[in-house]
Parts: structure tokens; sequence; C-alpha cells
């Protein structure tokens, strides 16, 4: 039997559910799993993977001068859905294959986004804070029930992100280049960028990252927005411009900003970081333990069709 080697990059690859790394084992293969608990860097991948077969990556950067110097690679597989982080082109002016695991943490992506909502409405992070603290002080918070969301990108996370929104009999705007019926249907009223930003008193970023969408919430972005918005980011740290965002909190346009994602992992300090109506959480918004068993499952699907001459399920092509 062929012996392949797999390297995953990705942090959370086989930490929390071993079935998607005993099912490369019984094909064959060796499979190194990240001993750093962070992304690699482009040194680290070109030292870990120039023997590889594939590569299972997460976060990381996967730059030109590390898939030129892994002469062996076949496949790289996003253990996830977002590949703005890798080198599509360069892989395939190599041959080589870019997979994702679409679909598989929707649900759990939502989840979070929810949860930043009603923290923020409800000051809920600040009240367990000072209740523990034994503090009994008791504010007024904001509503969900009738109140305007918007949500920019309506795939499967802004989908799912609207099917919760119902749930609290919120009125729903959504922005994407693309309508669909199925998400009209859910009482979804597609509506210009401007007129979501305007009228909006909850926004939820859910987009991909891309020329089009880079720096997409600036300070003139911020200017639509009603004063006292709150803002949640479980998408991508640079679809907001960081030094808007820290002037819209300091001045009340935002109430308060939420987000699981950085420019990078770990994260260098921003001064927004340091805001009392500011939620940070270590971009874990699609990791649960069911939700890991399917990312990995799917980006092992599309190593083992690669590595076995097949058609992988996810394939990414150049646009």
């Amino acid at each position: 039997m062929k012996k392949w080697k797999v390297v995953s990059t990705a942090v959370t690859f086989g930490k929390f559910h071993k079935e998607p790394v005993k099912r490369l084992e019984e094909i064959g293969c060796e499979v190194m799993i990240n001993p750093f608990g962070r992304p690699f860097t482009t040194e680290e991948m070109i030292k870990y993977g120039k023997d590889a077969d594939a590569l299972i990556v997460g976060n990381d950067k996967v730059v030109k001068e590390a898939i030129d110097q892994c002469k062996k690679l076949k496949i790289i597989a996003k253990h996830g859905v977002g590949v703005d982080g890798i080198d599509i082109k360069a892989a395939h002016d190599r041959g080589i294959i870019v997979t994702n695991a679409p679909g598989t943490n929707c649900q759990e992506v939502a989840d979070c986004a929810m949860g930043f909502i009603l923290m923020l409405a409800r000051d809920y992070y600040r009240a367990v804070f000072e209740t523990k603290s034994g503090k009994w002080i008791k504010r007024p918070g904001i509503s969900l029930y009738q109140k305007t969301i918007g949500i920019l990108g309506l795939g499967n996370i802004g989908t799912a992100m609207a099917k919760r929104a119902a749930g609290f009999d919120m009125n729903i705007l959504g922005y994407d280049i693309k309508e669909r019926q199925e998400v009209r249907d859910l009482g979804v009223k597609y509506v210009s960028l401007e007129e979501l930003l305007s009228n909006s008193d909850f926004i939820t970023l859910h987009l991909p990252l891309n020329d089009g969408t880079r720096n997409l919430i600036d300070s003139e972005k911020f200017k639509m927005m009603k004063k006292g918005t709150i803002l949640v980011n479980t998408a991508r740290s640079q679809i907001v411009n960081s030094e808007a965002l820290y002037k819209a909190l300091q001045d009340e346009t935002l109430l308060g900003y939420a987000t699981d994602v950085y420019d990078s992992e770990p994260p260098v300090r921003q001064p927004f970081f340091d805001l009392p109506n500011v939620l940070l959480t270590p971009h874990e918004a699609g990791t649960t333990f069911d939700s890991n068993k399917r990312m990995g499952n799917t980006a092992v699907d599309n190593v083992i069709a690669v590595l076995t001459g097949k058609e992988p399920p996810f394939i990414i092509t150049v646009k």
C-alpha cells in the first residue's frame, strides 16, 4: 500500500475528534497534527510540508513561496470555508487542487453571531461580571423584538442568521450580490448597502474577503449608520477598517462591537480591544464538537478523493 504524508496546520483538526485522523491512517497516510496551537508560519509550512502529499490548513496564510517549496503536494484542503488565505492561482499553476468544507459550521457561526447580539444588546457580559463581583446594578437593555437587523452576505451562514432573526420577530434587511428566493421566503428584504446601513439597529457581517469587500465598512459607511448601532463581525476582520471602527465606538455611532476574527492569530493588539463596549473571542465561532467532526471529515473526504485519484466533492476553481 502506498504511504502518503498528510500535514495538518489547522489548529483544531484532530483535536476534538480523532475519527478524521483515523480515516486517513486507515488508507495508509502518515498524519502530522499541528503541534503549536496556532497557525503555521511560512517557514514552518515549508519545513513540515516539503515532503507532504496533502496539507489540511486552517487560518494559515498559504503563500506562493510555501506552495512552490512543497514539491510533492497534490491537494490543499481547507478545514473550514474561507480560502482567502490560500494563493489559489499559485496552487493551480502547479497542478495542486484546492478544496474547502462549505456548510460544515454555518449553524455554529450563526449561533455565535446571535449570541454576540444578545450580549451587547442586553449588556450581559458586564452584568455577569458585576454580579459575580458582588455588585447589584440593573440597567435597561435593548429589545430585539421588532427591531431591524441588517445581514451583509446571505450565503449559508447569513441564511442561518436570517432564520434566527426571524425567530426573534425581527425585521430583516439583506444585502448580497446574488438574491435568492429561499432567502426572501424567510422574510428577508433585499436592499442596497446604503439602505441597510441607514436603517438597521443591528448589523452582522457574513461576507467573504475579496477586493470588493476589503475595508468595505469604512468611515463613510459608519456615517450612514444610526447612533447606537450594534455591529457583529464573524466573517473577516479586514472587511472593517480598524481606525474608522475605533472612532465609531468612541463617538457612539456604535453602541457595541463584537468580533471573532483578526488580521493575524494570535492578533496584534488594536486600540479598540480595550474599549468596554467591545467583545472579543479567539476565532472559535465555528468550533463545537459537532462542527469540528463535520469539518474534519469533509476535509478528509477531499484529501482521500485526490490521493486515490478521484474528484474531490468541494473543489475550488480560479475565478
